[in-house]
């Protein structure tokens, strides 16, 4: 049973999300403030982690940047903040998911299970020549030892390889890495590939460079 864990210091708010996910056959966990919420991270290593920004003690943001010091756990926000600023500065920290307020409880279910499935759907496969990856612990795995990987490094080495042979436009990559519309400079696509080829050693080769196009991870 997939675990989610609903950090909102409103009440009403968390059994309303309560209401619609336990008959989808979710385990739920509840936090009314950041530290809570950290606390119960820590202890029950949830699936899924659905975060209010505005907490008391500690605000969402910080409960995201602790998460990701030591997890790539999928993080999705939950806010009333609607600002592109807010959302910008959200997926820099490592969100997967912005979602603002008032959302449509239903809607809110879809996106869960939609994004659990592309989670699940991810985890299938594994890795040829020395580059494996654990989805279930969202580790890479480099010749049989870990390497760290920043969460948004983490997802760009997993689309890649997902899609093995086929080449991938940079704005395919930004919009589904940064799981947004993202308007600046296309070659920050480019400045993530150079860190992760530098992360693969002598691996990093199998990410091929599409010439005016993209990118291609390809073991031949």
């Amino acid at each position: 049973m997939e675990k989610i864990l609903i950090a909102d210091d409103e009440q009403l708010m968390r059994q309303l999300v309560v209401d619609f996910l336990k008959p989808e056959g979710y385990e739920i966990l509840e936090a009314a403030d950041g530290k809570e919420a950290l606390d119960m991270y820590k202890e029950h290593h949830p699936d899924l982690v659905l975060l209010d920004v505005m907490m008391p003690g500690y605000d969402g943001w910080t409960v995201c940047r602790e998460i990701r010091r030591e997890s790539t756990v999928p993080i999705m926000m939950l806010t009333a903040k609607g600002e592109e600023i807010d959302q910008l500065f959200a997926y820099d920290l490592g969100v997967d998911e912005y979602i603002t307020k008032p959302c449509s409880p239903k809607i809110l279910v879809a996106k869960i299970k939609a994004f659990l499935r592309r989670t699940q759907k991810e985890g299938e496969g594994g890795g040829e020549e020395g580059v494996s990856i654990d989805r279930e612990a969202r580790q890479v795995v480099l010749d049989g030892q870990n390497i760290d990987l920043s969460p948004t490094e983490y997802k760009l080495l997993n689309y890649l390889m997902i899609n093995t042979g086929k080449a991938l436009s940079r704005r395919q990559i930004l919009n589904k890495v940064w799981n947004y519309e993202y308007y600046g400079d296309l070659r920050t696509v480019d400045t993530h590939i150079n860190r992760l080829r530098i992360k693969l050693g002598d691996r990093g080769k199998f990410i091929q460079t599409v010439r005016g196009y993209g990118y291609r991870y390809d073991i031949k």
